[in-house]
């Protein structure tokens, strides 16, 4: 085969294959398109109906993951319970009026609560009623027992920011002492020699030996660097006592609202707000309002409204009260005695018969179990528990053969009245007085009713606090039953010596007016006594005495009541020396709830 064609054949060749590979390439191209057309674009129509598909199982996966976060925080507050935390504002509600937050005069139950939220001592009490120091860092006596030494913690300041030191210490001492100042303090603080040996240190000499001293130094502090300029004869009307006070307690003043266009609807509020720089650390609560109520009515509703979280100055849960499942009620035991007190110096009660008989004619049993709160009898002028007390000196208990007796003994003879007579046709009879809206008013009738059993005719005479309190002041009574504040320590020398029963008296607090030279030369010698085993033994003759004399019959330990709405957080029942040392530890005191970790 000749070159030419060969050439041909090869052209030839290549046409054909490259004419089947066209044909190859045609053939897969509408294969491809075919199949591009069955499996995509046909299958794209149906996409409409997939997209529902899949959004309805994505909507069920987003339901689903809402659900489990939802119920791991529910666990989550299931493991982590409420619990205390800081914050809030606590409002009290107080039966009474505001007058001055100055520690050297407050003495009512609305002036001593501001002053305890505003000022601090140099000591104050625990929860278990201990005396410890506040301002003061230690206390210590010389071996004459006649000078105590204090120290001040360091870096104290007051609510201003000014440091806080012995200066002020000697500065308030000195004002107390001072007559144009006016305070009530005045006399229990008389020649007593106050100095400051250095910026942290208070030495304070006494002329005796007193055993209950470091029990005043509770009493708090005011700035000198405030009160310095003021005359001491207008220290008692100073604006820093009620509209500007500074003191270095837990709370600082913040302002004062008076409300009411009436006497009787006039209301003051007091706000302060938590003291960053107190010793102790800063108060949980963020801030404390004191209001005050005229009225008890007013108070209650108040209460039943909210506008308060707890209510002060009632002596019994109000019946408006009693089905109130929200409100928490504390008990705390006062170191007080209720007592009838027996005026020595009326001759109806000249004859110790006469006082021994009505002792055994009261069924103070029964009386305590009218109380509403538990508590405990008063058998003896000291408390049990106290240094000095004895059961063997305790008053003797219900016997109405033993009443009958002695008031036989004593010349008073039943008629058919009723009521014992003496032989000249004296009824034997007097005036109990009591103050009004309290239970002491209750017990004053029940006390009627035993003894008019054996022959006594008792009228009750109840009356409101002002006149009441000018009653216990003049002594113009036959008998009162009344509350008196033993304390911690039980110097009781104000209460039964016979000097205090004297007119002339500063505070004239010996309401029996007993009279008795064992039991003065006993209560003098126990007060002068540091030593705890001595003292108790130099207290003994009084005791004795005290239980032969029947002064005064005992009944039970007084309480403070506190409602409150919900718990408080930090408030314990405890005992409490007064009213307001239910704030003892007020800086720990929270009313808020909220999740913790376990």
């Amino acid at each position: 085969m000749d070159k030419s064609n060969k050439r041909r054949a090869l052209r030839l060749r290549f046409r054909r294959r490259l004419h089947m590979r066209r044909q190859q390439v045609g053939e897969f191209s509408a294969q491809a398109e075919q199949r591009l057309e069955d499996d995509f674009f046909k299958r794209l129509e149906r996409l409409g109906m997939v997209r529902r598909f899949v959004l309805t199982w994505s909507l069920l996966l987003v339901l689903l993951i809402g659900a489990v976060i939802t119920q791991n925080r529910s666990l989550s507050g299931y493991y982590q319970p409420l619990a205390p935390v800081p914050g809030g504002t606590y409002t009290e509600g107080i039966l009474g009026a505001f007058t001055n937050a100055n520690p050297i005069y407050a003495t009512d139950l609305v002036d001593t609560s501001v002053s305890h939220l505003l000022f601090a001592g140099l000591m104050t009490y625990d929860q278990n009623n201990q005396l410890v120091g506040d301002l003061a860092d230690g206390l210590t006596v010389d071996a004459a027992s006649t000078t105590y030494t204090v120290h001040l913690r360091p870096k104290l300041t007051w609510q201003d920011g000014r440091p806080l030191t012995s200066a002020d210490v000697v500065f308030t001492y000195h004002v107390i002492q001072n007559a144009d100042a006016r305070s009530p303090l005045y006399n229990s603080w008389q020649g007593i020699r106050v100095a400051a040996p250095d910026p942290r240190t208070v030495t304070f000499t006494l002329p005796n030996p007193l055993a209950s001293f470091p029990y005043s130094l509770t009493t708090g502090i005011v700035p000198e660097h405030v009160l310095a300029r003021v005359p001491m004869a207008d220290m008692r009307s100073s604006a820093f006592n009620s509209t500007s006070p500074i003191g270095a307690g837990p709370f600082q003043w913040q302002a004062i609202e008076l409300t009411g266009s009436s006497i009787d609807s006039r209301e003051e509020h007091i706000a302060l707000r938590s003291f960053a720089g107190y010793h102790a650390g800063k108060p949980k609560l963020n801030s404390f309002v004191i209001r005050t109520f005229r009225g008890t009515d007013q108070l209650i509703k108040s209460f039943q409204k909210n506008e308060v979280n707890a209510v002060v100055g009632l002596t019994q849960v109000p019946d408006e009260l009693q089905g109130d499942t929200s409100m928490r009620t504390y008990s705390l035991p006062l170191t007080a005695q209720v007592m009838v007190f027996f005026r020595n110096s009326q001759p109806v009660f000249g004859d110790t018969r006469v006082r021994q008989a009505l002792v055994a004619a009261a069924d103070t049993n029964a009386i305590m179990s009218s109380l509403s709160y538990a508590t405990r009898l008063v058998r003896e002028p000291f408390l049990p528990g106290q240094l000095g007390y004895n059961f063997q000196y305790q008053q003797p208990g219900h016997d109405l053969a033993r009443a009958n007796a002695l008031l036989d003994q004593a010349g008073w003879v039943p008629r058919k009245d009723g009521f014992r007579y003496n032989k000249d046709g004296v009824q034997l009879s007097f005036q109990l007085y009591a103050q009004v809206n309290s239970e002491y008013g209750q017990v004053a009738r029940m006390l009627a009713q035993q003894w008019k059993v054996v022959g006594v005719n008792v009228e009750v005479v109840t009356q409101e606090t002002a006149t009441f309190q000018n009653t216990l002041s003049l002594h113009s009574y036959d008998a009162v039953l009344y509350g008196i504040s033993v304390g911690a320590d039980p110097d009781v020398f104000v209460y039964w010596h016979s000097s205090q029963a004297d007119p002339r008296a500063p505070v004239r607090l010996n309401l029996s007016e007993y009279k008795s030279g064992v039991a003065d030369a006993s209560l003098e010698a126990g007060r002068t006594r540091l030593d705890l085993a001595l003292r108790s033994v130099k207290y003994q003759p009084f005791l004795q005495a005290w239980q032969a004399d029947a002064p005064a019959l005992g009944l039970y330990q007084a309480r403070f009541l506190y409602l409150t709405r919900g718990p408080v957080y930090g408030l314990e029942e405890h005992p409490i020396n007064s009213d307001a040392e239910r704030f003892t530890n007020v800086q720990n005191w929270q009313i808020r709830e909220g999740r913790k970790a376990p």
